[in-house]
């Protein structure tokens, strides 16, 4: 599944052909959305990627408003889950529903742009890539840079904290993502396992949304160090 252990910045300009990927794709592009109390913005995120995508699953992480109704009003097939999943869990769960082709993850706020997805798919479609991350230009909480950070010690993982990404479906299927989040620990399960993984820059779109404290990432800092040595040891065996 690619060059071991592999990443690198992809060009962000696309060609005409990239734009149009339904000419070029052999297989189903699947739009994941992990939301958890996204009323009043994961309708309009749900339309704005259903011109990039063959399927849109929304998984509703245990909301207390009308998220999965207005999910499903937009378009999007939608799975339900108890409270308390957590993002890795809704994350686990869209992975599974989605079955074959290419598999793209963006968040429920909006934030991340639809019209990237035929850039960020480009690569996977051409073999040059397993999985694609959306490189943003900023990353909003120190706490996340420091994980990427960490992680970096042992392998090249761009951007490991971004929400948007695109990988093959039998690389998600096969995916433990071990922790509270996908901060440094998809990335680097990803190389482990063999993937090629590459950069894409993306812009972010502006949303107003208050951000918490991620007081979780205290405690990421395990799962990363865990999948760090894995991938340390896997080198070795290999």
């Amino acid at each position: 599944m690619g060059i071991e252990g592999s990443s690198s910045l992809y060009p962000s300009a696309m060609t005409a052909a990239e734009s149009s990927y339904r000419d070029r794709a052999t297989a189903p592009v699947i739009v994941v959305i992990p939301a958890h109390n996204e009323s009043g913005r994961i309708g309009a995120t749900v339309r704005s990627v259903l011109p990039h995508a063959t399927e849109v699953i929304v998984v509703d992480d245990g909301s207390s408003d009308s998220t999965g109704e207005e999910a499903r009003s937009a378009g999007a097939n939608v799975v339900r889950l108890d409270p308390g999943r957590g993002y890795v869990g809704a994350i686990k769960a869209g992975f599974q529903a989605a079955t074959g082709g290419i598999i793209v993850t963006v968040d429920g706020d909006g934030e991340h742009p639809a019209d990237a997805i035929p850039t960020l798919i480009a690569p996977i479609i051409d073999n040059d890539a397993d999985m694609t991350q959306g490189a943003r230009p900023r990353v909003s909480r120190p706490s996340e840079a420091i994980l990427t950070c960490l992680a970096g010690l042992v392998a090249p993982v761009g951007d490991s904290g971004t929400g948007m990404r695109a990988l093959r479906s039998d690389l998600a299927h096969s995916l433990d993502i071990d922790g509270r989040c996908i901060c440094g620990v998809l990335t680097l399960e990803s190389i482990r396992r063999g993937a090629t993984v590459i950069d894409v820059p993306i812009d972010l779109v502006e949303t107003v949304k208050p951000r918490r404290i991620a007081w979780f990432h205290l405690i990421q800092a395990g799962p990363v160090v865990r999948e760090m040595v894995r991938v340390v040891w896997a080198r070795r065996r290999r």
